[in-house]
This record gives structure tokens, sequence and C-alpha cells, in this order.
């Protein structure tokens, strides 16, 4: 008998599979698909010799988790690369916003708000060592009590007005809401303040960098590491139903809550099970990868400093952009999530040869196609970037899916991460990992603290096995 049997080889599955093989527990992991990783895999989506993360490619957070910090990354492989600027937001006058680790090349870019940026987060800059693992935690009594009153006055603020209540200029305006978007929430809702505020501290404080080689390398590391602490890993092995698996101390589940009622069944309490029915899946994505010819022509060449640049123009049209899927609805001129890796990392290309990938939201289970509307945006801001295109590679919602289960719908934070959801995951619960039945747990990212590649989710699940065996 395993101590721990983990479904899901995500970077929360595998998180948790670690914390649990540190402790000393047999564990076993099953994946369904023929590689781990969860949404942590490359593939050659377009020509060969073009490796793309099929799903995630900037690890935000991973320098800000106290799981992933805990690891020695670097004796595994992986090797993390800093773009000099995390993020970049063009504008239609041919100048851009950049997010420099500096605050002052960062208020270069602001014009009159630079004083305003720096005021909003020196602060939150200065105690991260702090602020972060209180932020990547399950709802609990802060360690630093002041420190998360002074971000939880403006996080729970809506995105739109904490960014005109500071800023003046469109220039910071856009640059906040282009992080805040992240959220895939309407930009006028409570809290999605918080998310600006997270993901900009963060790189200011961290920065964003992107793995050497892609995202698979990070997944690998981390099945290596649990494979050295003596665990197990069995992929090509999916699980229809907990009877399918083999006794244990404990399951855990790295999936969302509609395959958690799959695999458990009438194992769950009805009332457990029509609070999960009543979880909340957000919006899809629309994803694209492309084989290019050279690097994105920005009219705003300081984008080329930066991994990421969001693009969807002003605050105001950026926050049009984001009502529209949770109204059902498509935008014509999308905000988009763009990554260029290859500026930074020439191994995921031939020599000479670029690749990049950007998604817009879209309706749950979209099957419209955003080709043109992705392209068209990002010509608007770098013309003649079709002329480059050597292939490209779409995902639908339901492609989404397919990759990896857990994305419902094309959802790909395990949930919609409105305020009513953003600590009670999937339940309201002091012990959100926790389910009714008798050693089965939850650590996907429908869990605290959220979707990211932090794998704050699966050590707080081992955590709550570990406390709870001691009980016992």
């Amino acid at each position: 008998m395993y101590d721990a049997i983990i479904i899901g080889s995500g970077p929360n599955g595998l998180a948790a599979a670690i914390e649990l093989a540190k402790a000393g527990r047999s564990v076993l992991v099953r994946e369904a698909a023929t590689i781990v990783g969860g949404s942590c895999r490359s593939a050659e989506l377009t020509l060969p010799g073009y490796t793309h993360d099929v799903c995630s490619t900037v690890a935000a957070l991973v320098l800000s988790s106290p799981f992933m910090r805990s690891l020695p990354l670097a004796q595994l492989g992986v090797e993390l690369i800093q773009p000099p600027a995390a993020f970049a937001h063009p504008l239609d006058d041919g100048t851009a916003a950049v997010l420099e680790r500096s605050f002052q090349e960062t208020g270069k870019t602001l014009g009159p708000d630079a004083s305003a940026w720096t005021g909003l987060f020196r602060p939150l800059v200065a105690g991260w060592g702090k602020l972060a693992p209180m932020l990547l935690s399950p709802p609990r009594l802060p360690a630093h009590p002041l420190l998360m009153a002074r971000f939880g006055l403006r996080a729970m603020r809506s995105a739109e007005a904490l960014a005109n209540a500071y800023f003046k200029g469109r220039h910071a305006r856009a640059l906040f809401a282009g992080a805040a978007a992240h959220a895939i929430l309407p930009l006028n809702w409570t809290a999605t303040a918080s998310f600006g505020l997270v993901l900009t501290a963060s790189a200011h404080a961290d920065g964003w960098p992107i793995v050497r080689g892609g995202m698979q390398q990070l997944a690998s590391a981390l099945a290596t590491h649990l494979q050295l602490l003596g665990g197990e890993i069995i992929t090509d092995a999916p699980v229809k139903s907990l009877d399918e698996i083999p006794p244990a101390r404990s399951i855990v589940c790295d999936v969302t809550p509609r395959q958690l009622i799959q695999l458990a069944g009438d194992r769950l309490p009805i009332a457990y099970r029509s609070k999960l029915n009543r979880f909340r899946y957000g919006p899809g994505v629309f994803k694209m990868d492309w084989a290019l010819a050279g690097p994105i022509p920005w009219k705003a060449t300081a984008c080329n400093r930066a991994g990421t640049v969001h693009l969807g123009g002003t605050l105001e049209e950026i926050a049009a952009a984001e009502r529209a899927p949770w109204n059902n609805e498509h935008s014509n001129k999308p905000y988009i999530l763009l990554v260029q890796p290859t500026l930074f990392d020439p191994s995921r290309a031939p020599p000479g040869k670029h690749t990049a990938w950007a998604y817009c939201h879209v309706p749950s289970a979209s099957a419209l196609d955003m080709t043109d509307a992705i392209e068209s945006q990002v010509e608007r801001f770098a013309p003649g970037f079709r002329d480059l295109i050597l292939a490209r590679s779409t995902m639908n919602c339901s492609d989404m899916e397919r990759h990896n289960a857990n994305l419902i719908g094309g959802d790909i934070t395990g949930g919609a991460q409105m305020l009513s959801q953003l600590f009670a995951r999937p339940v309201g619960s002091l012990n959100p990992y926790r389910t009714p039945v008798p050693n089965l747990y939850l650590c996907s990212a429908s869990t605290p603290p959220g979707g990211g590649v932090h794998g704050m989710c699966g050590y707080h699940s081992a955590q709550a096995i570990l406390k709870d065996s001691r009980r016992s």
C-alpha cells in the first residue's frame, strides 16, 4: 500500500508528491498523458526545430513561491532566464510603457505617473519576501498583519478604480490594466486590482523569468526530483474512477471540481457535491503559436526588452475587451497576452528564427477562430508581423481541454477567480484541500492560492495530509 497516490502530474500534483516524499511517505503519481507536466509541457507545434510551450511559458511566480525556492532547480538542470523587462505595453503612438525591475527605469516610460507608480509599488516590493508567502497561502491569520492590511486595502478595489485613482496618464493605466487582465475578469469587478498588484509587485521583486529550452524542463525537473526522493511516476495511466486505483492511505487529486465528482461519484456527500456543482468556471482562451522568420517588428522598440507584451491599447479598451467573454461575446479588438521567448532563449528555434505565442480570452467552450482578431492586434503595434509568419498553430477551447482535462471549457485558471471564489476554492472551508471523504484530498489550481506555476496548491495540500496523519 502506498502512503499517497496522486492523480495528475501538473506542477501542483508533483509539488504534493515531492512534499510527501520528503516527509518519508511512499508516493505514486499517475498521469493520463504520455509525459508529465499538465500545462507545463513543450512541443513542436508548428515546424521541426521550433519548441513551443503548449500553455504556460512565463514562470512569473516561481521565484516568489516558497515551495519552488526550496528546490535545487539549478542542480536539476533548470536555467531561469530573466528578460531585461518583465512586460511591456505598447500604445498606438509608437511608445510603450515598460515594467523594468528598477522603479527609475520603469518611471521613464510612465510620464507624469512615475512617482505615483513608485509610491504604490515600492512598499509592496520592499516587503515582498514576507508578503508573497501570505498571498500564496490559504486563508489564515496573516503573519504580518500591517503589511497584509496595506496590500488588502488596495487589492479589494477594482482594477479600473485603482488605476484611475492613482494614475493620470494612459501609459501607467494601461500598464497596470495589462497585468490585472491576467485575472480573466471584468476590470470593474471588486478585487481585480489584487491581480495587477500581485503580478506587478512580483515582476519588480523577482522578475518574470522563462525556462531555457521550454517549460517542459521545469516539469521534468520536478519529476526527476520526486524520483530521486523515492517517488514513482506512471504515465499514460488515466484514472476514470477512484475504484481503479490500488489501496492507499491518501489519494490526492490534481483535478478540478467537475472531475472530482466524476472520480469519486457517490462517495461524496450530496451537500458537498452540490457545492462543487456550483463552482463556476471562467472564460476560455484561444491560443496561437507562430514560427517566425525574424523578431516581431514592434513600432515601440522598447518591447524587444520584454518577455511578455500586453496588447489592447488603453485601459478603457482593455476593460471593454475583458467584459465581452463574460457577456458571451467575442471582442473584435481583444486583449492579447503575447510571449516572445526566443529573443532571450535562442535554443527554442533554428539560428536566426523565432517563436512567439499569444492568446485572447473568449467565452467558455467557444469554437470561434480568433486568428484574424489576434494577428490584427499584433499587426496594429508591429506592422509587418504577418510577413514573418512561417507557420502557425491554433488551439481553441476544446483543443485546450483535450490537451489538459483540467482546462474546462478552455479555462486556464482552474475556475473563475472572482471574489466569491478567490478564497473559497472550491468551497468555503478552513481546510479547502480536504474533502468529506476520508483521506481524499484536492491539490489543483481550484484550491488556494489558485492558478500559476508556483506549486503552492500542491504544497499546502501535502501539509494538510501530513497534519491529518499526525493527528491520527
